[in-house]
């Protein structure tokens, strides 16, 4: 083995420890630093060739790279990184140390601020409001027009006979301004139809009773009280009785139509009445109700009275009453099987009355209304008792001076007025009244 290993070479100095270097370098510049040594320096005359700046660091090639390797549990500092100015951003330095390297995040940019008449900065599409509507106070409503039905009866031959189209819309617009919202306008009476009728034509060979009426006159009728919001009831008067006058009497009584006897229920008048009971007759009115339902199929109601009924002082003891209800119930079937919107009304005696002077059991007749006639006033109470629990009452202009008391009456619920000699308009402009607080 050679011994060249092992010989000196150099100054020598490699052979010094490196931590005594460090030592004495690392002393001396402690005690210049705490002794004043660097200031002394400083103050030295200045045209020495040499001026040392004030606080210079001394730097020695290799010295800070073997101290970061001498203290690897140091954590190491990154350089100072000092960030860009940006617009209305700060930099807080707490401590007046260095601003942290950490990245920096762009500001989002702020929500514009929305001006009047400008679009709003959102893509959510918003909905206009609907202007409200302003309110309205309603209207307190009368006694009067509380009452479901404010019904007139108008004759058939009171208004329409040969009658213009203008004439009968103005007629009807008269009697809704006067509150009315219910026509009762009779299209039959004494077995004659005031229109033209087939079925009249087949059994008697005529087609309507002697009358001017024209074709249309009820169509428009009733399409002048729809615009109003009114109804129209085709009134069927006398029923199944006929007296002296009517065109069929003599034909009734050679076939053998007309039961026994004469019907004076009214003083000064004779009636007779058509026997339901016979198959021909009962099928003669079913056939005419059937007929009329579906000629005019915006009817709102027919309405029958107190003449479909028989009388308690007929010849023999007799008991009609079910043949009664039987025809009753089969010609009402047949009339909602031809047009189920059409009611069928009574204007009828109260139970036990029709019951035990005309053999009139309507409670079993399936009938949609009952108004209480009340035509007389010696039982007016009583009959208006029986009004409150149906569908209203109907009174002559006899009774006319009651009306106060039956509209502020709240247990009705229908009123029918049926002039007999007076003008309907002006009972219709008297009734009014009543509408007016």
């Amino acid at each position: 083995m050679s011994n060249k290993n092992n010989e000196n070479s150099g100054c020598g100095c490699a052979n010094i420890p490196i931590s005594l270097i460090l030592l004495v370098l690392g002393g001396g510049y402690w005690w210049l630093n705490h002794q004043g040594g660097f200031a002394i320096i400083s103050k030295l005359p200045q045209h020495l060739p040499i001026a040392i700046p004030q606080n210079l660091p001394i730097t020695i090639p290799g010295l800070n790279s073997r101290t970061a390797e001498a203290e690897p549990s140091a954590p190491t500092k990154p350089p100072v990184t000092t960030a860009p100015s940006l617009p209305n951003s700060s930099i807080v330095k707490p401590n007046n140390q260095p601003a942290s390297p950490t990245p920096i995040t762009p500001q989002k940019p702020q929500t514009p601020i929305v001006k009047p008449n400008d679009k709003p900065a959102s893509s959510t599409p918003i909905t206009p409001q609907k202007p409200q509507k302003p309110q309205t106070t309603q209207k307190s409503q009368t006694p009067w027009e509380k009452k479901a039905i404010r019904g007139i009866y108008i004759s058939r031959y009171n208004v329409t006979n040969n009658a213009s189209e203008e004439k009968i819309r103005k007629q009807v617009r008269h009697y809704h301004s006067q509150g009315i919202n219910t026509i009762i306008h009779g299209v039959w009476g004494n077995a004659c139809p005031m229109y033209t009728s087939e079925v009249m034509q087949k059994t008697f060979g005529y087609k309507s009773c002697p009358n001017l009426f024209r074709d249309r006159w009820l169509t428009w009728l009733i399409d002048e009280a729809h615009k109003h919001g009114m109804e129209v009831h085709a009134y069927f008067e006398k029923g199944i009785k006929i007296d002296k006058n009517s065109p069929i009497f003599d034909l009734a009584i050679e076939r053998k139509w007309v039961v026994p006897g004469v019907d004076r229920t009214y003083p000064g008048i004779e009636h007779y009445i058509l026997d339901v009971e016979i198959p021909e007759v009962a099928n003669f009115f079913r056939d005419i109700l059937v007929e009329f339902v579906q000629k005019y199929p915006k009817i709102d109601a027919v309405q029958w009275d107190d003449y479909l009924g028989y009388h308690a002082e007929l010849p023999g003891k007799v008991n009609r009453t079910n043949k009664l209800t039987t025809f009753s119930q089969e010609m009402i079937g047949a009339m909602k099987q031809a047009n189920p919107k059409v009611s069928f009304d009574l204007c009828h005696h109260n139970p036990y009355w029709a019951k035990k002077y005309f053999a009139a059991d309507w409670p079993k007749w399936n009938v949609d209304r009952v108004f209480i006639q009340a035509y007389n006033d010696k039982n007016f109470t009583k009959e208006v008792d029986y009004a409150e629990t149906y569908d209203g009452i109907a009174i002559s202009d006899q009774q006319f001076h009651r009306l106060p008391e039956i509209v502020a009456n709240n247990k009705i619920k229908g009123i029918l007025v049926f002039p007999n000699g007076t003008n309907p308009e002006e009972i219709a402009s008297k009734l009014k009244q009543f509408s007016i607080k």
